[in-house]
């Protein structure tokens, strides 16, 4: 999917008033990709505790977030900037692509619950080209 230079203006924008609160709502859509599609669970099986409260969430969520910002700081090559992110997923983790668009959607609602009206449609479709494209990199290496 292709970002124009608005939705790239519209992420880049929206992520400065995420930053803030990255490890936050990275713990908190992690959080609801295990509860929502249970079937995630098996990727996590080493942790400890799979609550949407548990330390080891949280910290998951806030590296998954900072991936993004990396992402965010690398807007125009995405795919070189998550090339060894992508590697991992798909070499030693061996992580489902599909899981990918599963967790784009869960930080879609998170988003929407913490930006509230600022979570407008433009918005919203800007970050759901955005994540659409940061799940076919993270997917590339599985070609």
């Amino acid at each position: 999917m292709t970002l124009s230079a608005h939705d790239k203006e519209l992420v880049t924008e929206t992520w400065t008033k995420i930053a803030p609160k990255a490890a936050q709502i990275g713990g908190e859509a992690l959080g609801r990709l295990i509860v929502v599609f249970p079937q995630t669970k098996t990727y996590f099986s080493h942790f400890a505790d799979l609550s949407v409260s548990s330390p080891q969430i949280k910290a998951h969520g806030a590296k998954v977030l900072g991936a993004i910002g990396q992402a965010v700081s690398n807007i125009d090559n995405v795919s070189v900037s998550l090339s060894k992110l992508s590697e991992l997923h798909a070499y030693n983790l061996r992580v489902d692509p599909v899981n990918f668009k599963l967790l784009a959607h869960t930080l879609l609602v998170t988003l929407s619950a913490y930006l509230g009206a600022e979570f407008t449609p433009e918005v919203h479709l800007a970050w759901d080209k955005f994540l659409a494209l940061i799940a076919t990199v993270l997917s590339e290496k599985y070609r």
